[in-house]
């Protein structure tokens, strides 16, 4: 089967990026993980902004987040093994990835990496958890995950 003929509708709106299936806003990430269930979703912040800021909460979709760094705390370097981490975390290289990050830019690069392993159907959260600054330089009011209520827990 095509890969056009697995898309979910969503997927099937989505311009394509630069090296990458597209950015997906987080509502449609949603979706996405919604109508799919081969659909995985990786937070590739760094454990830091996990513990301090919360992550993705989908247990109502019956899915648990993978949490793959796409650089390594404190170096901040790439971190060397992110696409064996992403298939070991049961994304498959024809099933839809998403990825978030903050506001969207390390997981717009993740998305581009894994696109070049193979991975055809890796999408970038637009907005990423947090959002950009707004004009107060605080994140968290204009757009991402929480600022879209999607569910998300924090330990």
């Amino acid at each position: 089967m095509a890969v056009e003929d697995r898309k979910t509708s969503v997927e099937r709106e989505i311009a394509p990026g630069a090296g990458y299936a597209g950015d997906v806003t987080p509502e449609q990430a949603w979706k996405i993980l919604e109508e799919n269930p081969d659909a995985v979703l990786v937070d590739c912040r760094t454990q830091p902004e996990w513990a301090f800021v919360g992550v993705p909460d989908l247990a109502p979709l019956g899915k648990k987040a993978a949490l793959i760094p796409w650089q390594v705390f404190p170096s901040m370097q790439l971190n060397p093994e992110f696409s064996r981490q992403v298939k070991a975390a049961g994304a498959s290289e024809g099933a839809p990835v998403l990825f978030l990050c903050r506001s969207g830019a390390r997981s717009r690069a993740a998305a581009i990496a894994v696109s070049g392993q193979g991975f055809t159907r890796a999408y970038n959260i637009s907005g990423g958890f947090e959002g950009a600054h707004d004009e107060k330089r605080h994140r968290g009011s204009r757009e991402g995950w929480k600022v879209a209520g999607l569910p998300w827990a924090q330990d």
